[in-house]
């Protein structure tokens, strides 16, 4: 018998079918599958995109500083479009863009900020093409010309997209996502990049809105200010010096009554009295508009005399290096008057604590006392106008006053100069 005859040629013909039912199988159930993959692919970049919009959204909601948004907006940005690096850039009246921020994937190598972060879009950037037709353009670096071509060529960035950003129907700037290598960005990558721009609108909006209520803050303060050095210079070379000379010509003239004119002298003596004590009054407005001491001697001694009026135990610890900016120095005298001032007519403190100190590139003023509490300063208190002072200078003040707890006010506030 030939062994070829004893071989289960059954088997092997059972087999073949089998193998070629479960291929057909695998196939068709990948193809009832793809769809299902592509669906659920999508569903999850979906959720992507509005977890990141709505982080985003939420800072805007917030007020949060336009510095946290758009760093906020870029990093969220970036992850999203799985880009290397994105930036948001700020035209300037020269022509040229300024780089607000931008942001780097993890891993991805410090590429630094081109030319100071002030650059020029030149022709042939996709920021240039962007701003010029309102649309959003991607470029090659191989074909970007001059130095800002070199530039990213030099970092291995072989990609750009640009998008423009369009505020109250100007040009205010573009959004950028960079891709290091040859291989182009994904196809979609404008398209998502576009979601950003409303948001991104809405931050710059606000922050311009912010930026023009501290601006104008800053220059009501400023004038409130000359205003009352003003009104010093002339109390203390008019009014005060004319008061101070009638006073004694008065005591002059009681000196000279004659000793059988008894009531004249007192009556001369009592208006010279009124008249000191209209001049200590006076004074008193005076130091209150501008302390000399705060101008000549600095914000220590300005505190120190501010303490030694007041009529209970005052504790006052100052840790700050050197002379502050006139015009911080001035916010954290007024500051610690108003509420030295407030914890003596309304809470009724016995006690009260006084800390400045200063950390990082911050100056922080405490003011506790042991009163009555329940301070707001939408009842009048005078704490308003200290809120658009500090307010002015880019600071922020916090105050707690729980009823019968006393009260503690922290003002906080930007070190510049």
């Amino acid at each position: 018998m030939d062994a070829r005859a004893s071989r289960p040629w059954a088997a092997i013909d059972v087999r073949r079918p089998i193998t070629s039912r479960l291929q057909a199988m695998r196939t068709s159930l990948d193809a009832a599958v793809r769809p299902w993959r592509t669906e659920v692919s999508e569903v999850r970049q979906l959720a992507e995109e509005r977890g990141a919009l709505q982080y985003v959204a939420t800072l805007v909601a917030r007020g949060s500083s336009p510095s946290v948004i758009f760093n906020a907006a870029a990093s969220a940005l970036g992850s999203l479009i799985r880009a290397d690096y994105t930036a948001i850039n700020r035209c300037e009246i020269d022509q040229t863009m300024s780089i607000v921020t931008l942001w780097r994937a993890a891993g991805t190598p410090d590429i630094g900020v081109p030319f100071g972060g002030r650059w020029s879009p030149g022709e042939d950037t996709p920021s240039a093409e962007a701003l010029r037709s309102h649309r959003p353009a991607r470029r090659a670096t191989a074909i970007i010309g001059g130095d800002i071509g070199g530039w990213h060529r030099e970092r291995s960035i072989g990609h750009i997209v640009a998008c423009p950003v369009i505020v109250d129907d100007r040009l205010w700037g573009t959004m950028s996502a960079l891709y290091l290598g040859s291989g182009p960005p994904p196809d979609d990558t404008e398209e998502r990049m576009g979601k950003f721009l409303e948001l991104l609108n809405c931050a710059i909006t606000q922050a311009e809105t912010r930026g023009e209520l501290i601006a104008s803050r800053a220059r009501l303060v400023d004038s409130a200010d000359a205003a009352r050095r003003s009104i010093e210079r002339d109390l203390h070379d008019g009014v005060q010096q004319h008061l101070i000379s009638l006073a004694l010509q008065m005591r002059e003239t009681e000196a000279r009554v004659p000793p059988e004119q008894q009531e004249l002298r007192q009556r001369l003596a009592d208006t010279a009295e009124g008249l000191s004590d209209t001049l200590d009054e006076l004074q008193g407005i005076s130091t209150g508009l501008q302390p000399p001491v705060l101008t000549r001697d600095g914000l220590d001694a300005a505190l120190e005399a501010l303490v030694s009026r007041f009529p209970g135990p005052v504790g006052l610890h100052i840790d700050v290096d050197g002379r502050l900016p006139e015009e911080l120095e001035v916010a954290i005298y007024y500051v610690a008057s108003e509420a030295l001032t407030n914890a003596l007519k309304h809470a009724y403190a016995t006690n009260v604590r006084i800390d400045l100190d200063q950390e990082d590139s911050k100056v922080r003023l405490s003011v506790r006392d042991d009163g009555v509490g329940g301070a707001d300063a939408a009842r009048g208190t005078g704490l308003t106008g200290l809120k658009d002072r500090v307010e002015a200078l880019g600071g922020t003040i916090r105050i707690t006053s729980p009823v019968a707890g006393g009260t503690t006010l922290l003002a906080t506030i930007p070190r510049s100069g």
